[in-house]
């Protein structure tokens, strides 16, 4: 195991902020590194909670449902990647192939926006920033992202949200809807362009030049998802493993990865291809090389997988600081209807 640097010391402290559905971090390294400082986290994963503390020295709490919204300390920004599972396209398949409920319907994940509310109301923050798939749009015919919409409104926030590709920052397919709302207005603006490089990076720029041979796919599992994907395109369908070369990008990492690697698989001249490891994960989802993970690697594969991409978020933090100290606007009311269709285009798309 490679010996991690340590962590640069954290810029000066502009605002405090809370970090939800935590997951590793990846929404807190963002918003440390725009001047933020965490007063509370909740994550209910225990190898999350794991690796969340050998990072920040802090173990989360747990279920936020069992948590007192009185007790949270007070804090100017609500930070939260909430369950996507039941959004995502991924998790709405399978739960539909199960005959399970999803979105609103499943209580055990996606009701817990709910509690961000239950939240809002009691602390009233100055701004709330919420993470999730960009299935959330679409969810049950638009129905879910109208509540949510409008339970932040009731709840007294003026809330904008943007699809936001990543791809500036990292060699990878991944687009996350991001909603910023502020207590009593005015609008959050998303910044025009969030990188300014002049080259996007590619796999090459990820990859390590040596790879144990573990990672590399057996002769069965290759045969197996090549037999796999003929099936699909006989039947017209898109599913399949993804093939990716140095000098390309991946697919998007998933949760799911851990199972065969099939969607981002690395060529390799002579051999079968191969899965990334943990650190190219880290990489890939662009964790800054203090960053520690001392898990499985299944668990390595999820906890990439269900995080973010930090410089994204640290783009978005750093847009937030300014609005904190502007004056309420008020919040219009009832919902406006051409606001619900405005931001399709991700930004970071040029």
């Amino acid at each position: 195991m490679s010996i991690k640097p340590e962590r640069p010391p954290l810029p000066p402290q502009k605002f405090t902020f809370i970090d939800l559905f935590a997951g590793i971090g990846g929404m807190r390294i963002g918003f440390e590194e725009a001047g933020g400082r965490s007063v509370f986290s909740s994550e209910w994963d225990r190898w999350a909670q794991a690796t969340y503390e050998l990072n920040f020295g802090e173990k989360p709490r747990g279920d936020i449902r069992k948590v007192n919204e009185h007790t949270i300390p007070d804090h100017d920004v609500l930070v939260a990647g909430f369950p996507c599972q039941p959004f995502s396209i991924a998790g709405v398949s399978k739960k539909n192939a199960l005959d399970r409920p999803h979105g609103f319907l499943d209580e055990t994940q996606g009701t817990l926006f709910f509690d961000i509310e239950r939240i809002l109301r009691a602390k009233k923050p100055r701004a709330v920033v919420l993470e999730n798939v960009r299935n959330l749009i679409s969810h049950d015919k638009g129905r879910t992202f109208e509540t949510i919409r409008r339970h932040l409104r009731a709840a007294g926030y003026l809330e904008n949200w943007q699809l936001v590709s990543a791809r500036p920052f990292v060699p990878q397919s991944r687009t996350r809807i991001f909603i910023v709302a502020l207590r009593a207005g005015p609008k959050f603006v998303f910044p025009p362009t969030l990188t300014h490089e002049d080259r996007y990076p590619v796999l090459a720029d990820v990859l390590d030049t040596e790879v144990p041979k573990k990672y590399t796919l057996t002769d069965h599992l290759w045969a197996y998802l090549q037999r796999y994907a003929e099936k699909h395109r006989a039947a017209g369908n898109g599913f399949g493993f993804g093939l990716s070369s140095p000098d390309g990008i991946a697919r998007t990492l998933s949760a799911r990865y851990y199972k065969d690697g099939s969607e981002i698989l690395i060529h390799q001249e002579g051999r079968n291809p191969r899965r990334l490891t943990p650190e190219e994960c880290r990489r890939l989802m662009k964790f800054p090389d203090w960053f520690k993970i001392e898990v499985s690697d299944t668990q390595a594969y999820k906890q990439f997988g269900n995080s973010v991409v930090v410089p994204v978020v640290q783009r978005i933090a750093e847009a937030l600081v300014p609005y904190l100290s502007i004056p309420e606007t008020g919040v219009p009311d009832p919902l406006a209807r051409d606001e619900a269709v405005g931001a399709q285009t991700p930004l970071g798309l040029v």
